[in-house]
Order: structure tokens, then sequence, then C-alpha cells
């Protein structure tokens, strides 16, 4: 069966600094893909160029196929674009006050985003489904008459869900969606927007920088670092038995189990755009680059290092050149 989502060789780049690099991403019929990294490893650029939501002045290149869409999301106008987001594709945004219009109801919202593609025939339709979609999503009928500033957080989060659902796309991107919430609501809104994916048999493309979140709902999880993907796989074996450095480094630093054991953390910074260093964009903070290590390593196996976790080779921290982190 031919993927849902299939990115090849995507780049993204402002005035011809990059920010984006070569990442390929595939995501099945009813998968759950997790993508993971820090603040600027270019998660959010990525689901921005496969929405074509990207700044003027930021360009995508590469390929961008969506499983019944006959033409590359790469490229498209506008007009072929708006009939794609909202109907075969939707996301979740981090904040959802600017997903929401401040000026509309509820109810109008959500029964606009199905007669804007057509899905329902006539308002009352609209208005009926809009209706089931908030019991999906735990909220009350009256939910419908109210404007999004009369919501709590994790109330406009799930209506923003509800909106993103309501046309049964083949594929959900949820940008950190539950980072502004508390535990208990970001919980809830987790097993909502499983429930939902599931229900609908769609696909769904889920980024984060919460390891444990990515744990409770993905399947596979692709690593992202300095706007490139360094590893991917399966969730439970990637986060048993990282090969990549950066992989390893951030699982470690997630890592709490012993109460008397220090932070591990990360040295130094994620490096300014278009300050990324040669080969390995992870070299200048890993404690096992050599300078082999300043050329591109090969996409091997799920992952692209060249002193790998678990390797017998791999050098040790006063092993590495002088300048592996100037």
């Amino acid at each position: 069966m031919s993927d849902v989502l299939s990115v090849r060789g995507l780049n993204v780049t402002v005035r011809d600094t990059p920010l984006v690099s070569d990442v390929d991403l595939t995501v099945g019929p009813g998968e759950r893909v997790g993508l993971i990294g820090e603040s600027g490893s270019g998660k959010s650029l990525t689901a921005l160029s496969i929405l074509g939501l990207l700044p003027e002045d930021v360009l995508a290149s590469g390929s961008v196929q969506l499983a019944g869409v006959d033409h590359d999301l790469i490229g498209a106008d506008e007009r072929r674009m708006s009939r794609v987001r909202g109907l075969q594709i939707s996301m979740v945004f981090q904040e959802p006050m600017t997903a929401l219009n401040p000026t509309m109801r509820i109810g109008d919202q959500l029964a606009e985003a199905m007669l804007i593609h057509h899905t329902r025939s006539g308002r009352g339709a609209a208005r009926a489904a809009a209706a089931e979609l908030l019991e999906r999503v735990q909220l009350p009928a009256d939910t419908l008459r109210a404007y999004p500033h009369q919501l709590s957080g994790g109330q406009r989060q799930r209506v923003v869900l509800a909106i993103a659902l309501a046309n049964d796309p083949a594929l959900l991107i949820c940008d950190e969606p539950t980072t502004a919430l508390d535990v208990t609501v970001q919980a809830l809104v987790l097993d909502l927007i499983v429930q939902g994916v599931v229900a609908r048999s769609s696909a769904l493309l889920f980024i984060t920088h919460d390891l444990a979140v990515v744990a409770t709902v993905c399947e596979r999880v692709l690593v992202m670092y300095g706007g490139r993907v360094v590893e991917s796989g399966p969730v439970g074996e990637v986060f048993t038995r990282p090969r990549h450095r950066y992989t390893e480094g951030l699982l470690a630093a997630s890592d709490l189990e012993t109460a008397d054991r220090r932070l591990t953390t990360i040295p130094g910074n994620v490096p300014p755009a278009g300050q990324f260093p040669s080969g390995c964009v992870f070299r200048t903070r890993c404690a096992h680059a050599t300078e082999i290590c300043a050329t591109q390593p090969p996409w091997t196996d799920g992952f692209a290092c060249h002193h790998p976790a678990g390797a017998v080779d791999a050098p040790a921290a006063q092993d590495r050149p002088g300048d592996a982190h100037a």
C-alpha cells in the first residue's frame, strides 16, 4: 500500500541560508509518526513546507506527495493548496488562539470548516455535525455558542482538533499541540488525538520535543537536528538502542529515574541557521567527534553517524580532536 505522505529531498532556505536540508520522510496509511528535536532543529519548518504555509521569503524545494493528490505540494499555487488543506491534510498548531477566529462563535467555525469543502450539504447539516464533533472531543453542546476567549486553553485546543478532524483528512499534522497545557489536560488531548486518527484511519505526523509524548502516541520516530533527520526507526528501538549520538544525548537528558543522579546535559546550543558545521551537524557538540566527522556521514540502517552509540570503535571524549568544539 502506498504512503499517505512522501517527502523527498526537502530543502528550506531563506536568502540562500539553509534551514532544512535533504529531509526524507514517509507516513503510511494509519501510521503515527513522531518528529522530535530541539527548538530550531527544523521540525515546524518541515510541517509548514508540507502545507505550503511558509512565509514568502522562505523557499522550499524537493518533493512532497500526498495520496489522492495528483500534483506535488512543493510549488503548488494557493488555489490548489486551499483544496488540500483542511480536507485531505489538516494541522493542529501549538497555540489555538492563532488558529481560531476570535470574532466567530465556535459552532460557526466548525460548520465553516465543512461547508468550505462542501463535505456537508447545507448549514443545518454542518451545525449538526459540529455538535457531534464537539461531543467526540468531550466538550458540551453549549460550546457551539461560545467565542474562543470564553474557553480555557485546553478547550480551545480540543476545538482546533475537532476542526482539523471535521473532514476526515487522510493526514493530520500536530505541531507541539500540548506544550502550553497542564499535565492532566495534556493527557486528555493526546488521547483524543489518537482516538480521532484511529477512528478515521487517518495517518498522523506528530511534532514535539517531548520524548515521553512520542513514546505514548507514536509507532515510529524521526530525530531532527540542525535541519537534518539524523535517525529514524520504530519508537521502541530508537528509544532503547539509539545509534546517533544526538539521540543518545536527548534520551540521557530526559532520564530522571535515578533520583540521586545529576541531570545529563548536551553541551552547547543548536547553532544558528546558516552556521551549521560541515559534515555531521552535531559534531561541534559531540564528545565522540573526530576529524572524519567533518564529512557528511552516510545514511546507514536508519541513522547517519560516523561513531554510532554501541560501536566498539567509538572514540572516548578524550580522543576527540582539540577543535571538535570550535
